[in-house]
């Protein structure tokens, strides 16, 4: 079973967020976790992939999106990027905003952030505006036969 659980700002992510991240990226907490709600999805009761969103300079970031190498391609990162998404929305949010390495920026692309510039070291600087944000997966969906289209 699939779940999802936020982390308030200021909520200790020692026993579940944090292995996750220190796993995927190899480090551990750090300043923007005062500041972040930290979403976490649990694979049958292991916590399996986490992210976080935090407002700066006028506009919602979104970071540390990551999966435990064991649990990809279940999409459970789609989860985790979909409620940091409605995190935003549920928000009002003008803009999110994320930093992603060239070679996953099409994972972010999909529900709709748009790349506008990429820095010396690669990373792409992704935007979408809070009112092109779009979680309904149907609409999108090539399944013409799927018993949930209306």
């Amino acid at each position: 079973m699939v779940q999802g659980k936020w982390f308030a700002p200021g909520e200790d992510l020692s026993a579940a967020v944090l292995p996750v991240r220190t796993a995927v990226f190899g480090r551990g907490a750090d300043d923007l976790d005062a500041l972040s709600w930290n979403a976490l999805v649990y694979q049958d009761g292991v916590p399996a992939a986490s992210g976080r969103i935090w407002w700066e300079d006028g506009a919602y970031r979104l970071g540390d999106i990551g999966v435990l190498e064991s649990y990809r391609s279940q999409r459970l990162g789609d989860l985790v990027l979909r409620l940091l998404l409605f995190k935003a929305q549920s928000h009002a949010a003008k803009e999110v905003r994320l930093q992603s390495p060239r070679d996953v920026a099409g994972f972010f692309a999909r529900l709709g952030l748009k790349e506008e510039s990429v820095d010396d070291t690669g990373l792409v600087e992704m935007m979408i505006s809070g009112e092109d944000i779009d979680l309904d997966t149907c609409r999108h969906c090539p399944k013409a036969s799927c018993p949930n289209r209306k």
